[in-house]
């Protein structure tokens, strides 16, 4: 109870501060922010953290989810002052909605495992979902997500939703015809018809990522890190003869690229 009351305290004085910030005595550049302007900010915090998780640095992630804190507790603030919400408010209708997501801990709903727990998760919000206008069973992601992330998230959802490909199989069956569609549409010189196609393989690809438990955002981000990894090992290689990579060609870059590689696999056997 005593480490409760300390945290109870602690999250006053962070409230309390947030509010003399914003106040009349307060940071000239904290009283003229609103909600579209801190955007880019929350979006920023946001990445932050999920670099820190991805480096597993405990330190490094209790510093940025402070950081995300304060993104959040400058919005209430801001939405308190403009006769909106209240913090009080927003931790009200979280508790709640924990409360009702949660009843295999919260009442005497039996849930057994972790796929019966997201299955109620998904009817919880789709239930909830159903009183809003023109909302879907499968929620309303914001646009702002990843594409890849957010097209895992909805199939994810779909699947528990009983919306699913019975076997992998199929889904390789999928990715296949769609790469043929999206052949057929480039030989057209179709470029609606093109970026369609794309996204159809793109989608299956994220449904086989699914299937074999992997994360597409998480899978293209570390190539995207690899390929930077490697054609840096490109460039350096090539000031050390003294050229640039305009006075380098493509066998020269392949050769130290496939070089990279190697060192790569030696580094990580």
């Amino acid at each position: 109870m005593e480490k409760m009351k300390k945290v109870g305290e602690s999250f006053h004085d962070l409230i309390a501060a947030m509010a003399r910030l914003r106040g009349e005595q307060g940071c000239p550049w904290d009283k003229e922010q609103t909600h579209v302007t801190l955007k880019p900010f929350l979006l920023e915090e946001t990445y932050e953290l999920l670099e820190a998780i991805e480096r597993g640095d405990p330190k490094e992630m209790a510093e940025e989810l402070g950081d995300l804190l304060h993104q959040i507790v400058f919005h209430c603030q801001i939405a308190k002052d403009e006769s909106q919400f209240t913090v009080d408010e927003v931790i009200c209708r979280l508790v709640e909605k924990m409360k009702r997501r949660h009843p295999h801990v919260f009442s005497d709903r039996q849930l057994y495992d972790p796929d019966a727990v997201l299955q109620h998760w998904v009817k919880a919000k789709a239930e909830e979902n159903r009183t809003k206008k023109s909302a879907s069973a499968l929620g309303d992601l914001p646009r702002a997500m990843p594409a890849l992330a957010r097209a895992q998230t909805v199939t994810d959802r779909a699947s528990l939703l009983g919306f699913d490909w019975p076997s992998v199989e199929q889904v390789w069956g999928k990715l296949e015809e769609e790469l043929a569609e999206l052949k057929t549409a480039v030989s057209s010189g179709n470029k609606r018809r093109s970026s369609e196609e794309m996204g159809d393989v793109l989608f299956s690809l994220v449904n086989l990522s699914r299937f074999i438990d992997l994360q597409a955002e998480d899978a293209l981000a570390q190539t995207v890190d690899r390929f930077l990894k490697r054609f840096t090992h490109i460039e350096t290689r090539i000031r050390e003869k003294g050229k640039t990579l305009a006075d380098s060609s493509l066998e020269e870059m392949d050769s130290l690229w496939e070089e990279a590689k190697k060192i790569e696999r030696q580094e990580n056997p």
